[in-house]
């Protein structure tokens, strides 16, 4: 059977959505690659492929020769233990086989390693992990450099690169653009244009003579200044379009190289002519000012779209930047500071008041309050004690604490959080496949409207060949395929990240996507609606048993059964100080009911209609089971050896915000629909409580997803709220599956959404969000579009100089991007009045845009 291993790739090189398009293509054609997804705004492929077949270096060194490349990174291992040079293969050969790691050199001379790695894919301790394996050592050092900051390093090194050929740009082009312009007065006057009105005389502002000789020296001057801009900013997008045409593709690059080019070359034409006499062949004007203002201007607009990209990810920057880097291992009684990579299972961690918890692990010694708003929203510190779990990442108020690890490194709560981030980030969004499907076909369009601009205005508008050549340079510039493919991957990253801000993680954009199309949300009653925490509040004995015997004999057969309302009989009885026996046997009825032996006796415990199956008669005790139902309680019938022995009424309040979530999602124009295993007498007494109107009830755990497709029928879309394992089914059936951060990990899986805390008010924040996600991506869309559906005409029809062309294509980029940017300045409100809570990164100071 083929294994498959996905893996991150950050892509450099990029610059138009039809360049996600070429490397996703390249990858696909790979053999053993199963899929590749190019994100254009996280600049990112994942990539799904079979490891026996296929290495990642190969994948690499397509993508290179495909013109782009990928972001690496090096770092130096001082080995230890080495003796020969089986040592350093054995060296070499165990840190390759570890995921993410390109190659290895290790020198026995020096004692060191170099390692090449994909950033953010194998961490220094997994590399230092294999060395020991191999039974070699590493020195520890301190100072380490991260493996995100070497991704982010390239990154910033392209955006200096840009601001560098902006600077230069800016140096031969400003002056050349102000020369042009009195160029243009100075002729007109010598030509005699600016002369005394109404008669009267007056004498041209410059000499002829010295006109002659500025028409005549000028465009060498102007043809100076052009061309370090047109080799030093030009040249990427004429390597662009290289790598662009030697994969049979197109892209933005394309187009700037066309039209720039076109300007420059025709220019130096010109001035070929000038020189050689034949001015009058080719004519007079030169277009070098037109070529520099083209490659100044989009270059411009390329730096400040790299920039603004950068802060669409900032969400996920400060979420890493949350983990610490070093903590205080307690090590034979002395307390040692290691980095954090070091720490293993089982250490034992000392954290002071006001730091960070290193790592999620168990409280042995010690007791606080935890500030866990990063991670859930909510913003009062949490109390822990001796046997309490604490989370990695989360604040330590008060006590001195010891932790012991129960999970490190890409096992901890925030790694998996990060995680999920990263994976809706890196997602496409269903709607993204129209902008796809565009782009593919954008670039070829307009050259063929540029040539045919050219060939109409030379034989339709019988222009002159300058004039047909500037409108068709024109329609090239301002074209602009970066909009389109930048309107929705940058929006997903700023929605997804605003949503980790306030503790909800999307799995997939998909998901942020139908979240916005939601039109009934059905509610789990037990530990969604409610606490989870039921109790008995009632104990009525039947036929001669006495109340204390009866709860004792109910605890005892309960024992085996982790349902809630099992716990709440054995609590009960426990705070009677009762002791319950052990069962002989036990088995649980799927959610109807459980029977075991105790004592000798046959127990059998469950709702009334499930005691009504087993042939008990009820018709004594109805009465007192309506009572019950009737207030909200779920009657619980207790048989000994088949008689009946009493009732049980137990009830679950429901949460502080229960009704105040219910009202919001009924205000978004939502139906509410509770779905439980009660019977619908006490499920309508309990949906009244929270104000809800529908109910599903006497739903088996087996029938929940039954039940959902029941409420998808005609094309209804459902989201499934639960926090249970007996959820799951029902969550992967709903169309949004949303799971409560304190349930199971198995709800969590299955769930499209995760809310990281209990509070049920964050569906209605989370379905908001989507909304104003999704908001800002057809605003993105309509922009894209119509810039290029109205401007493309414009520049067709000559009404559109180049220069203002490369102005207009420049401002559609960052203009998409800085409206997703608008998201994170947003407040959530899921109700009138409520104050907006912190989430994952609210201690994490993510910065706001200006």
């Amino acid at each position: 059977m083929m294994t498959v291993q996905t893996i991150d790739l950050p892509i450099t090189g990029m610059t138009c959505a039809n360049c996600a398009r070429t490397v996703e293509r390249t990858l696909t054609k790979i053999p053993g690659v199963e899929t590749a997804n190019v994100n254009f705004a996280t600049e990112r492929a994942q990539v799904s492929f079979d490891p026996s077949s296929l290495k990642v270096t190969d994948m690499i060194e397509r993508i290179d020769k495909a013109g782009y490349g990928v972001a690496q990174a090096t770092i130096d291992l001082p080995i230890t233990g080495m003796t020969c040079a089986s040592c350093v293969r054995n060296v070499e050969r165990a840190i390759n086989r570890q995921s993410g790691v390109l190659g290895v050199n290790v020198n026995l001379a020096t004692e060191k390693a170099t390692v090449s790695y994909l950033p953010g894919t194998v961490r220094r301790a997994d590399l230092i992990q294999a060395v020991e394996n191999a039974g070699y050592g590493v020195l520890d050092l301190a100072n380490v450099k991260e493996p995100e900051d070497a991704e982010r390093a390239a990154r910033q090194a392209e955006i200096d690169r840009q601001h560098r050929l902006v600077l230069v740009g800016a140096v031969f082009t400003i002056p050349l653009f102000i020369l042009s312009m009195v160029r243009d007065l100075v002729m007109a006057s010598a030509a005699g244009s600016v002369t005394a009105m109404s008669g009267m005389d007056m004498q041209p502002v410059v000499n002829p003579a010295v006109a002659w000789l500025i028409w005549a020296g000028w465009p060498f001057v102007f043809g100076l200044l052009a061309t370090p801009v047109q080799f030093l900013l030009g040249r990427q997008y004429i390597v662009g379009a290289y790598k662009a045409a030697r994969n049979r593709t197109t892209n933005m690059d394309t187009l700037i190289a066309l039209g720039s080019s076109t300007a420059y070359i025709y220019s130096l034409v010109v001035l070929v002519a000038i020189l050689l006499g034949k001015a009058n062949v080719v004519g007079e004007h030169v277009y070098f000012e037109t070529a520099a203002v083209i490659l100044l201007l989009i270059t411009l607009g390329k730096l400040l779209e790299a920039r603004a990209k950068g802060r669409t990810s900032e969400a996920i920057k400060s979420l890493i930047g949350l983990a610490p880097k070093t903590a205080t291992l307690l090590r034979d009684g002395n307390e040692v500071e290691v980095l954090i990579d070091t720490v293993i299972e089982g250490d034992r961690l000392i954290v002071r008041p006001g730091e960070r918890i290193p790592t999620d692990g168990i409280i042995i010694e010690g007791r606080s309050s935890v500030d866990e708003s990063m991670l859930t929203g909510e913003s009062l510190p949490v109390n822990k004690k001796v046997g309490s779990k604490v989370i990695g990442a989360t604040v330590n108020k008060e006590g001195r604490l010891v932790v012991e690890a129960t999970a490190v490194g890409s096992r901890t709560a925030l790694s998996q959080i990060i995680r999920l981030v990263e994976q809706a980030q890196g997602s496409k969004a269903p709607i993204q496949r129209v902008a796809d499907q565009v782009s593919s076909v954008f670039v070829p369009i307009v050259l063929l409207l540029a040539a045919l601009t050219f060939v109409g205005w030379l034989v339709i508008g019988q222009a002159v060949f300058t004039t047909a050549m500037v409108h068709a340079v024109a329609v090239l510039v301002i074209a602009c395929p970066c909009a389109l493919g930048l309107a929705t991957p940058t929006a997903i990253m700023v929605g997804t990240g605003k949503g980790a801000e306030m503790g909800i993680l999307f799995k997939n954009s998909e998901a942020l996507e139908n979240a916005h199309r939601l039109q009934i949300v059905a509610l789990d009653k037990t530990g969604t609606l409610t606490k989870g925490q039921p109790s008995v509040t009632e104990i009525i004995a039947l036929n001669g048993f006495a109340q204390a015997d009866l709860l004792r004999l109910a605890a005892s057969a309960e024992r085996g059964s982790e349902h809630p309302l099992a716990e709440a009989v054995v609590k009960a009885a426990e705070q009677e100080g009762l002791k319950p026996a052990q069962p002989q046997s036990f088995e649980s009825l799927s959610g109807r009911g459980i029977r075991a032996f105790v004592e000798g006796h046959e127990i059998l415990i469950g709702s009334p209609r499930f005691i009504g199956e087993q042939g008990i008669p009820t018709n004594a005790f109805d009465e007192t089971i309506a009572r019950l139902q009737a207030t909200g309680q779920t009657a619980v019938v207790v048989l000994v050896d088949n008689q009946p022995a009493g009732i049980l009424g137990i009830a679950d309040t429901l949460k502080d915000e229960s009704r105040e979530a219910v009202a919001t999602l009924q205000a978004l124009g939502l139906e509410v629909v509770m779905i439980t295993g009660d019977n619908q007498r006490t499920a309508e007494a309990i949906a009244a409580q929270a104000g809800i109107k529908r109910v599903l009830a006497d739903v088996l755990p087996g029938q929940k997803a039954e039940a959902i497709q029941k409420l998808q029928s005609g094309g209804k879309k459902v989201a499934m709220v639960g926090d249970g394992i007996n959820d799951a089914p029902a969550l992967a059936q709903a169309d949004v599956g949303i799971a409560i951060g304190t349930g199971t990990d198995i709800a969590m899986e299955a769930s499209d959404l995760t809310l990281m805390s209990g509070d049920l008010l964050g569906v209605s924040r989370a379905i908001s969000l989507s909304k104003m996600t999704m908001r800002t991506i057809y605003q993105n869309l309509f922009w894209a579009f119509i810039y290029n559906i109205i401007l493309i005409p414009v520049a067709v029809l000559g009404l559109l100089v180049p220069m203002l062309a490369a102005g207009a294509m420049a401002f559609s980029s960052v203009f998409v991007v800085s409206n997703s940017l608008r998201l994170r300045g947003k407040r959530m409100n899921s109700a009138a009045g409520e104050q907006q809570k912190t989430g994952v990164l609210a201690t994490a100071k993510v910065p706001q845009p200006q």
